[in-house]
């Protein structure tokens, strides 16, 4: 059988030793004592050539916290009039509205009623109310966006932010319908993130791996038959013990987007194309009544709880802990709740999902939890 290219290293170097060990008994050929050559057992190649995280207190740069607009039965997407002005809602992706944005944003552009008027209003200035923008201005609209917050002060801006649409849904609360929305989203998003130039937009290819003790099941976003499985390059459940974290190991490859990069491209290529910016609160949605546009997207994340009425809209608390960058860590880590991205601003060190918590300050208590499982997970190197 024709050997691997990570197997030949390793029978060339026992190749080695045995010849060593054997040219040593033959000198001693006649002697009383004999020495016999042990070649030690065989270990699995590893699955890539991993590199060790340095996780330590005094390695840790910042520590930020963002609310998720997370809604048990998915996000909104769809249209209603209010007053004289048509409103397209696109809010609500919990964990996944970096990865969805242009995916839900094509879906709300579709919902715009036909009409003569070029105007149009975006609410909200992060990754989906850019992405709507951005398809309207495709469109020829002169859109002008209305926010209470710009990048870098948005929550998009201290995502993870990788493709990998998670914590979107509860399992039990999401309708058929829904899931054929998630899946045309998901879709959707996923093609024209690849559209994107790399260095430019801070997006790039890296491999994933969620490691467990135990075999991985299936899920509806990821697994043998997940509906959107072949969106997963290389994906593979691997043979046990393939890497240093745990017996069993699943392997995808996604795109990593970086908020910091992304976001500031995004809001350069919005005013290229003619885009204005206002900064502006909204109490209610009366308030935009007094707008120009007759047509306003509503990309408001958690804001549309207050600004629609949205009973179902809560905030779910995140926090990453960042470490200093190691330019040479090379794939992104996953296991039990916990995660590692590494990113050039830093590394990247999440595990924290607390539904219903508006507190923005940081929570030392959980901080200390996520850096003792990394900790503990890179121990085995």
């Amino acid at each position: 059988m024709p050997l691997t290219p990570l197997e030949r290293p390793f029978l060339a170097r026992r190749s080695f030793v045995g010849f060593s060990a054997l040219a040593g008994l033959s000198s001693l050929t006649g002697c009383a004592t004999r020495t016999t050559a042990t070649i030690p057992p065989r270990v699995a190649p590893m699955d890539h050539p991993f590199r060790r995280v340095l996780v330590a207190e005094n390695r840790i740069i910042r520590t930020v916290v963002g609310l998720r607009p997370y809604r048990p039965s998915g996000f909104v997407v769809r249209r209603e009039n209010v007053a004289a002005k048509t409103v397209v809602h696109n809010y609500g992706h919990g964990g996944g509205g970096m990865t969805l944005s242009w995916g839900t944003s094509h879906l709300a552009v579709e919902l715009a009623p036909p009409t003569s008027e070029s105007e149009v209003a975006v609410l909200g200035c992060g990754g989906v109310g850019l992405a709507t923008a951005r398809l309207l201005q495709r469109r020829g609209a002169r859109v002008t966006i209305y926010a209470k917050a710009l990048p870098p002060e948005t929550t998009s801006n201290i995502a993870g932010a990788q493709w990998w649409p998670t914590s979107v849904f509860d399992d039990d609360r999401a309708t058929p319908e829904f899931r054929e929305q998630f899946v045309r989203a998901a879709r959707l998003s996923y093609r024209e993130y690849q559209n994107l130039p790399g260095e430019r937009y801070g997006i790039r290819w890296i491999r994933n791996y969620s490691v467990a003790n135990r075999p991985h099941r299936d899920q509806f976003i990821l697994g043998p038959t997940s509906p959107i499985n072949d969106l997963y390059p290389e994906f593979a459940d691997l043979p046990e013990n393939a890497t240093p974290f745990g017996t069993y190991a699943r392997r995808y490859t996604t795109m990593m987007i970086e908020p910091p990069i992304y976001l500031r491209a995004m809001l350069e290529d919005f005013h290229i194309a003619g885009g204005k910016l206002v900064v502006r609160d909204f109490a209610d949605a009366s308030a935009l009544q007094a707008l120009p546009q007759n047509i306003i997207f509503n990309c408001t994340g958690l804001g549309a709880g207050a600004l629609f009425g949205d009973k179902e809209l809560v905030p779910v608390k995140g926090q990453l802990t960042v470490l200093l960058p190691q330019p040479e860590i090379d794939y992104n880590l996953l296991s039990g709740g916990l995660y590692m991205f590494p990113r050039k601003d830093g590394i990247l060190l999440g595990g924290t999902w607390q539904r219903g918590n508006w507190d923005l300050a940081p929570d030392l208590q959980a901080q200390q939890r996520v850096l003792e499982g990394h900790r503990a997970l890179f121990a085995h190197f």
